[in-house]
C-alpha cells in the first residue's frame, strides 16, 4: 500500500499557528491499513497536545479489504451493470477538550475516496488529478477550515 504516513508532516496554514509540523510514529493497524500517532509537534501550536491513550492524535489510512473489479459487460447489449466502487479512507482522530476538568472528547476528520472499479487501470491519470486537486484544495483552505470549525462561518 503506497498511502504510507510520513514520519514528518508539514501542516497546512492555520490562524495562530506558525509553521506547524507533526512527527509521527507508526502504530499497529489492520492488515489493509496504516496508522500512526502524532508523537511530537513543531512550530508554534500553543495548546496543542500530542497523542496519548485518553487524548488521541492518530492518522489512519486504509484500502479495501477485497478490492472490487470491473464486471463484464452484458454480452448482448455491451452495457456494463452498475459499477462497484473501492473505498479508500483517511481518518484523523484528535482529542479535544469541551470543558475544564473533563476528559477530552474525540473529534474525527474522515475522508472517503470512492473509486469506480476499472478506473484504476483505464484512467489512472484522472484519478491522480482528482487526488492532486483534493490535496491542493485542502492545503489552500486549511486555515479557513480551522476558522470555520472555530467560528461557524463558512
Amino acid at each position: 500500500m503506497t498511502m504510507a504516513i510520513p514520519g514528518s508532516i508539514t501542516g497546512g496554514a492555520q490562524t495562530g499557528f506558525t509553521t506547524p509540523t507533526y512527527t509521527t510514529t507508526a502504530d499497529k493497524a489492520a492488515a489493509n491499513a496504516n496508522q500512526s500517532i502524532v508523537s511530537a509537534l513543531g512550530g508554534t501550536q500553543t495548546g496543542v497536545r500530542v497523542h496519548s491513550v485518553s487524548d488521541p492524535f492518530t492518522i489512519f489510512v486504509s484500502k479495501p479489504v477485497n478490492p472490487r473489479v470491473l464486471p463484464s459487460p452484458n454480452p448482448v447489449t455491451g452495457k456494463y451493470p452498475p459499477l462497484p466502487s473501492n473505498r479508500y479512507t483517511v481518518v484523523i482522530r484528535k482529542g479535544a477538550n469541551f470543558a475544564a476538568n473533563n476528559a477530552p472528547a474525540i473529534a474525527y476528520a474522515r475522508l472517503y475516496l470512492d473509486v469506480p472499479a476499472g478506473t484504476d487501470a483505464y484512467d489512472a491519470a484522472n484519478l491522480r488529478a482528482m487526488c492532486s486537486a483534493l490535496v491542493g484544495t485542502l492545503n489552500q483552505i486549511s486555515s479557513g477550515m480551522g476558522d470555520t470549525l472555530s467560528n461557524g462561518v463558512i
